[in-house]
C-alpha cells in the first residue's frame, strides 16, 4: 500500500466496518452451542474408530485429525455450503444435494440429515422463522441468514462448533483429560479463523476434500462390534 502524497499516490481511505448486533450474536452463540438440542453428542464421525485402532491416543493426535478435518475435510466443504446458504437467491434444493453427497458414508450421511432435521425444529422454535428439515450445514445458512453478523464470523463459529464435538468425543473415550481438551481446542483457533475467512469467500466448485484417514475411519465405524457413538 501507498501512503506517500506524491504524484500518481493512490490514497486509500479504510472505512470501519459495522459491529455484529449483541442479540444476533447471542442467537449465533446459541445455534452452535453445544447445548441446542442436534444431538452433535452422539456423532464422532469416524473418530471412535480412530481411536479403536490407535490412530488417536493423545491430544497432539487429535490436534492432527481435527485440523485435517476442519482445513481439508468436512469443516471446510461444509462451511462453504453454509456460506452460500446465507446468499439470497441460493438454490437451496441443489446445495442440499450437494451436501448430502459430500458424505463419504452412510453414517455421515445420516448425521448431516438427522441433525440437521433437528436442528431446523430447535432453531425454527427459537426464531420463529419456519425452517425446511434440510442437511446440517444448509439449513445452518438458511437460519443464520437474519442475523446481521458476517459470513466469516458464522462460518468461525460453526468449525468452532464442529471442533468442539469432535474434541468432546475424544475426551470421553482416548480417555483425554478436559484441561487437555480445552488446550487442543484453543490450539485450533487460529486455523478455524483461517479456515472461515476463505470458505466465506470461495466458490463451489472450491470444495475439494483430502482426509482419507478420516474417511475410511467413518465406514470402519459403521462395522465396529462395540460402539458409543452413532458415527
Amino acid at each position: 500500500m501507498n501512503t506517500g502524497m506524491g504524484m500518481g499516490t493512490t490514497i486509500m481511505t479504510f472505512l470501519p466496518r459495522p459491529e455484529p448486533a449483541p442479540a444476533d450474536l447471542l442467537a449465533l452463540q446459541q445455534m452452535f452451542s453445544p447445548a441446542f438440542p442436534v444431538g452433535g453428542f452422539a456423532w464422532s464421525q469416524g473418530l471412535e474408530a480412530a481411536i479403536s485402532a490407535g490412530a488417536v491416543r493423545d491430544g497432539a493426535g487429535l490436534a492432527g485429525w481435527v485440523a485435517a478435518v476442519l482445513a481439508r475435510g468436512s469443516g471446510r466443504a461444509d462451511a462453504i455450503v453454509l456460506a452460500h446458504a446465507r446468499r439470497p437467491g441460493a438454490e437451496v434444493a441443489a446445495l442440499d444435494d450437494l451436501a448430502r453427497a459430500l458424505a463419504p458414508s452412510a453414517e455421515r450421511l445420516a448425521e448431516t440429515v438427522e441433525t440437521g432435521r433437528a436442528f431446523a425444529a430447535a432453531a425454527g422454535a427459537m426464531t420463529g422463522q419456519a425452517l425446511p428439515p434440510l442437511a446440517l450445514p444448509v439449513v445452518a445458512g438458511l437460519a443464520t441468514r437474519p442475523l446481521r453478523v458476517g459470513t466469516p464470523l458464522v462460518l468461525g463459529f460453526w468449525l468452532h462448533a464442529l471442533a468442539a464435538q469432535l474434541v468432546s468425543a475424544a475426551v470421553r473415550f482416548v480417555p483425554l483429560g478436559q484441561t487437555e481438551g480445552q488446550r487442543v481446542l484453543a490450539g485450533l483457533a487460529p486455523l478455524i479463523g483461517r479456515v472461515a475467512a476463505e470458505a466465506a469467500e470461495a466458490p463451489l466448485d472450491a470444495i475439494a476434500s483430502f482426509t482419507p484417514g478420516a474417511d475410511l475411519a467413518g465406514i470402519d465405524h459403521e462395522t465396529l462390534e462395540v460402539r458409543i457413538f452413532r458415527s
